[in-house]
């Protein structure tokens, strides 16, 4: 297992959030340039996190939320059997370290699944901004809900649908996220295995690889093993929602 002290290195924040390209998906979003200023001089370190490596692991103590600037993360908790359950999957735009917020320790891993990069926002300092303004606040609220929200739709997946609907639900959803980040809505590279899909999705890895290739027999997609070009989003649609809608 690769030490996370020998695979992420910090360096001194370069690019400040005003200016940040991600500024409309990320915790700054509708905050004034007064606001952002202050948020600039609060987030003051990135760090960097070789694919593979753990930002951090369950049991570790909370001290901060983890902006994704760059890359993708999976998050992960082990099984009893010692198995490891993929819960998420994040990429640039969203935040990481929430769930130390209760106990003060984090509940889950969180991996890099290729390099990426973070910005690194202490939460004392960060509960102490948003008590001063209340804009700050409001975006975090958002943005806790919204993870609440995805929670519930995890548990539609894995508490009633098929497999086919399972497997168009996060192909739709991971485009689009992409998408809303400025790239395409129909080709992606997958930068997770089709084992860590089969474990978010409650799907052995011969399922996810067979009802890919059911949806390529059907021309619904494109597969180049990670590559994906979807051809028929409405038909991956039908799927999820039924014919009637």
């Amino acid at each position: 297992m690769t030490s996370p002290t020998t695979s992420i290195r910090i360096e001194p924040l370069k690019v400040a959030c005003s200016s940040c390209n991600l500024r409309e998906l990320c915790l700054p979003l509708g905050l004034s340039q007064p606001d952002l200023e202050r948020l600039d001089r609060l987030v003051d370190a990135r760090r960097h996190v070789a694919r593979g490596a753990a930002l951090f692991r369950a049991g570790d103590g909370f001290h901060s939320l983890y902006a994704v600037r760059t890359g993708f993360f999976k998050t992960c908790v082990s099984a009893e059997d010692g198995r490891d359950q993929v819960t998420g999957f994040q990429m640039a735009g969203e935040l990481l370290g929430m769930d130390g917020i209760s106990t003060d320790r984090h509940s889950c891993d969180a991996v890099a699944l290729e390099d990426s990069q973070v910005c690194v926002i202490p939460f004392a300092e960060l509960e102490d901004l948003s008590r001063e303004f209340t804009d700050l606040q409001r975006q975090f609220h958002k943005i806790m809900s919204r993870e609440i929200v995805r929670d519930h739709g995890v548990m539609l997946l894995l508490g009633s649908m098929r497999a086919e609907e399972r497997l168009a639900a996060f192909l739709l959803n991971l485009t689009q996220r992409l998408q809303s980040r400025g790239f395409s809505p129909s080709a992606l590279v997958l930068r997770m295995t089709r084992e860590e899909i089969g474990s978010y999705l409650g799907l052995k890895l011969e399922t996810v690889s067979r009802t890919f290739s059911k949806f390529q027999d059907d021309g619904l997609l494109e597969v180049k093993q990670r590559h994906i070009r979807i051809t028929d989003q409405d038909g991956l649609r039908r799927l999820v929602n039924g014919p009637n809608c």
